[in-house]
C-alpha cells in the first residue's frame, strides 16, 4: 500500500490512546541540572573549590552554540588560532545540535534554514565554504542533495491533508478576503520601511518602534482581521519561529516573520519563485551545519564545563569554570572574552556586569521548548489528500490560549527520512516540536512532568491524523529546553541595552555574542552576532 492511501480503520479516541508496551524512551540531549549550578542553593551562593588547573589563551569563548562557533569561525579566517571554546554540554551547537535514535539521525532542535538573502552576506559565506551555494552562469545555485525536497509542507485539517500550512478547506470569500488584506498589509509595512535578516547591530527605525509596542493581537485587532483560519496561522507562525504566540510577540515581530523572507500570498497570488522559496534542510537538522562548524576546532572545544565566573580586570580575564568529567574547577586566563551565553545567563557570571547587561537580562522573556524524536518501525498508513510531507502540521483551533490538545503547544512534525532518496518508505523518526509559552508555570510543568506524560500527550495528538502511530512507535527520546529562546515580545526590537551591548567601546575586554542580542533565536542572527565578534577581535591590535 503506498503511503498516502489511507487504510480503512477507526478513528482512535483521544482518551484511548496508550502507548503500546515496551515502548522505551526517556529525556535525553541535555543537562539542565549544570546550568542549574549557577542558582543559589538553600538561598545561598554556592561555594566552589579553589580552581586545580589554569589555562591560558588569547581570546576565550564562553559558549560553543551557533553564535559562540560563528565567532570561532571568524577568529579562524582571520588569522587568529590562539582561542578557546568553553561549552556547557557534551557537544557542540546549542539549540543547533544533532542526535539519533535507532541508527537514524535527526535534530534535537532547529531543523531548517531558509535560504539566506543578500541582507545575510556573513551566512552566505558560510553556504559557500560548505559548498552547499557556487556561482553558476553568472546566478547563485543552492546543491539540491540540501534543499527541502517537495512537498514541503501539509496540514491536517477536517479529516484530511490539504498542501501548505495556510488553511484553504472550505474557506469562505470573508476568509479569503483577510487573506488577501493582510497580504496588502504586509506589503505596505514594507514599503515604509524594510525588513531585514539579520536584524543583528541595526537600530529599529521609528515605524518599527511603532509595530514594537504593542502586540501582533492588538495590531490585527486594529486592522479588524478577526478570521479563525488567519489567526490560528499567524499564531502558529509565531509560536514555531519565536516560542510564543500572537498574544505575546510584538507586531513588529509578527510582520517581521514574513517580510524579511519571503512576504504573505493569499492562495493563488504567490508567484512560482514566492511559493518555491527554498528551505536548507537535513535528517539531523541544523545539527549538520554545526557539526561542520565544530569540526575545524579539535582541542579548542572544551565540552562538559560550566562557567562559573568571569571577571575582567585591566590586564586581561579570568574565568572559572566547574568540569563535569573531573569535578574540578578551572580557572582560564585571556587577553579578551567574547560571551556567547545567553543575555540572562551570563548577568548571572560576569562580576560587577555592566548596567546595559543587567537592563537586557532584565527585560528578555524566554520561552520553554520540547522536541520528541519518535521512531517508527514501518511507514505510517495516511489519510485523504496532500501527500506525506517534511514538516506536518495539525489545525489545532483558533488561536493561541485554546482549549483543544495541542492548540496552543503542539507545532507538528518533520520526517528525518524526507530528504532520503529510498524508493519504498520505512522506518524513519518523526521530531514533534512544543512550544509551551511563556511564564514560570509552564518552565516548571516542563520539567516537574515525567516523560511518559509528554510521550502520551504526543501519540494523543498525533493519533488523529495517524490511528496506526502507536502501534509503530519503537522509541521516543524527548530534548527539553527551559529557556530555549528569547522571545521578540513589545519593546524588544528597539531595546537601548541590546543595542549598546553590540556595540563595545574599544577598551572593553568583553564583548558579547548571542542570538538574544537581536531580540529572538534564529540561525541567521546567532550566526551573525558570533561571526561579527570574532571578526573585530581577529582585526583588533593587542591589548
Amino acid at each position: 500500500m503506498k503511503r498516502r492511501h489511507f487504510l480503512a480503520a477507526p478513528l482512535l479516541s483521544l482518551a484511548g490512546c496508550e502507548a503500546q508496551p515496551g515502548l522505551e524512551g526517556g529525556f535525553t540531549g541535555i543537562s539542565h541540572e549544570r546550568g542549574h549550578l549557577l542558582r543559589p542553593e538553600g538561598g545561598q551562593a554556592r561555594t566552589w573549590p579553589a580552581p586545580s588547573s589554569t589555562h591560558r589563551t588569547r581570546v576565550l569563548i564562553a559558549g560553543a552554540g551557533v553564535a559562540g562557533q560563528a565567532a570561532a569561525r571568524a577568529l579562524r579566517l582571520g588569522g587568529m588560532n590562539d582561542f578557546a571554546l568553553l561549552e556547557l554540554e557534551d557537544s557542540a551547537g546549542g539549540n543547533s545540535r544533532a542526535g539519533s535514535v535507532q541508527g537514524v539521525a535527526c535534530p534535537l532542535g532547529a531543523h531548517y534554514l531558509p535560504v539566506p538573502g543578500d541582507t545575510a552576506p556573513e551566512v552566505q559565506d558560510f553556504l559557500e565554504e560548505l559548498s552547499l551555494r557556487r556561482r553558476v552562469a553568472g546566478r547563485w545555485v543552492y546543491d539540491e542533495r540540501h534543499l527541502c525536497h517537495s512537498p514541503q509542507e501539509r496540514l491536517f485539517i477536517k479529516g484530511q491533508w490539504q498542501e501548505g500550512l495556510l488553511p484553504v478547506q472550505d474557506i469562505d470569500g470573508a476568509v479569503m478576503a483577510e487573506y488577501q488584506r493582510f497580504a496588502r498589509l504586509v506589503e505596505q509595512a514594507s514599503a515604509r520601511a524594510a525588513f531585514r535578516m539579520p536584524v543583528a547591530g541595526t537600530p529599529a527605525v521609528p515605524h518599527h518602534q511603532a509595530l514594537d509596542a504593542m502586540t501582533f493581537a492588538a495590531w490585527l485587532d486594529q486592522h479588524q482581521l478577526t478570521q479563525a483560519p488567519l489567526r490560528w496561522y499567524l499564531d502558529y507562525c509565531c509560536r514555531d519561529d519565536y516560542g510564543a504566540g500572537l498574544h505575546s510577540v510584538s507586531a513588529w515581530a509578527g510582520i517581521h516573520y514574513f517580510a524579511s523572507r519571503h512576504g504573505f500570498h493569499a492562495p493563488g497570488e504567490a508567484t512560482p519563485a514566492e511559493r518555491d522559496a527554498g528551505v536548507l534542510t537535513w535528517p539531523e537538522g541544523n545539527g549538520w551545519l554545526t557539526r561542520q562548524l565544530a569540526q575545524p576546532l579539535g582541542e579548542r572545544l572544551r565540552t562538559g564545563l560550566t562557567v562559573l565566573r568571569v571577571a575582567a580586570g585591566r590586564h586581561g580575564v579570568e574565568v572559572e569554570a566547574f568540569n563535569a568529567a573531573t569535578r574540578a574547577v578551572e580557572r582560564w586566563q585571556a587577553d579578551q572574552c567574547i560571551l556567547a551565553l545567553p543575555l540572562f545567563v551570563a548577568a548571572r557570571v560576569v562580576e560587577n556586569p555592566p548596567p546595559a547587561l543587567r537592563e537586557a537580562a532584565a527585560a528578555l522573556r524566554y520561552a520553554p521548548w520540547l522536541v520528541a524524536n519518535m521512531h517508527l518501525g514501518a511507514a505510517l498508513h495516511d489519510r485523504p489528500g496532500a501527500a506525506p510531507s517534511w514538516d506536518n502540521v495539525i489545525y489545532g483551533g483558533d488561536a493561541e490560549g485554546a482549549g483543544a490538545i495541542g492548540a496552543a503547544e503542539g507545532l507538528g512534525y518533520v520526517d528525518a527520512m524526507h530528504q532520503s532518496l529510498r524508493a519504498v518508505p520505512g522506518a524513519t523518526v518523526l521530531t514533534c516540536y512544543r512550544a509551551l509559552g511563556l511564564g514560570t508555570d509552564a518552565r516548571r510543568r516542563l520539567y516537574e512532568q515525567p516523560w511518559t506524560h509528554w510521550r502520551d500527550t504526543i501519540l494523543r495528538e498525533l493519533s488523529v491524523p495517524h490511528p496506526d502511530l502507536p502501534g509503530k512507535a519503537t522509541r521516543m527520546e524527548i530534548t527539553r529546553y527551559g529557556h530555549a529562546m528569547s522571545v521578540p515580545v513589545p519593546g524588544i526590537r528597539g531595546h537601548a541595552a541590546l543595542q549598546a551591548l553590540q556595540h563595545p567601546q574599544a577598551a572593553q575586554r568583553l564583548h558579547f555574542a548571542h542570538a538574544d542580542l537581536s531580540g529572538y533565536s534564529v540561525f541567521e542572527e546567532a550566526f551573525t552576532q558570533g561571526h561579527r565578534r570574532g571578526e573585530a577581535l581577529a582585526r583588533a591590535p593587542r591589548v
